[in-house]
């Protein structure tokens, strides 16, 4: 599997790293970062992944033919999704989405700020009904989190699941 994970915004950059750290070493990985993330990736990861400044759009992946199979952005801000609902491709990230849903291929989008205002729920219902899934770090209280890190593993866990990967980050529901 080709994949590609995307970070828009700086805040709960955290959580898309981490995500790329837990995905299992057969997935092909491609990261594409903002000037914050790559700061915080320099730090703290090491990398068996493919790094992709967002300001070039002539990277592979930018391309339907490089053949990637997935996409998740997480977080993705609400500017990225608009961008994106609109057809607006002027980044990597951008480009890469156009291309993802162009192709009929799995878009996920996390959307990380709330409340949703009614133009938010507007972009994201277009993106739905184009397939795209919306799939925000929400919680639920079925697996009994009691730490960040535990709440953190459910929703990746949950990202996985809609990716067709196996893990057991969280307790599922019995």
């Amino acid at each position: 599997m080709k994949l590609i994970i995307a970070t828009s915004g700086a805040s709960g950059v955290n959580l898309g790293l981490k995500t790329l750290k837990l995905l299992p070493n057969t997935i092909e990985k491609h990261f594409i970062m903002s000037k914050n993330s790559h700061i915080v990736l320099d730090k703290e990861m090491q990398s068996s992944i493919t790094t992709h400044s967002d300001k070039d759009i002539s990277a592979s992946i930018a391309s339907g033919s490089f053949g990637t199979d997935a996409m998740l952005i997480a977080p993705c801000s609400m500017n990225t999704l608009a961008k994106i609902a609109c057809g607006i491709s002027d980044n990597l990230v951008t480009r890469c989405a156009a291309v993802m849903i162009k192709e009929q291929k799995k878009l996920i989008l996390a959307p990380r700020e709330m409340p949703f205002s009614a133009i938010d729920l507007e972009n994201m219902q277009k993106l739905a009904t184009l397939g795209v899934i919306i799939a925000p770090p929400v919680m639920a209280y079925y697996s009994e989190q009691q730490t960040l890190d535990e709440m953190e593993n459910f929703i990746i866990g949950k990202w996985f699941d809609l990716l067709g990967i196996q893990n057991n980050l969280y307790k599922r529901w019995e």
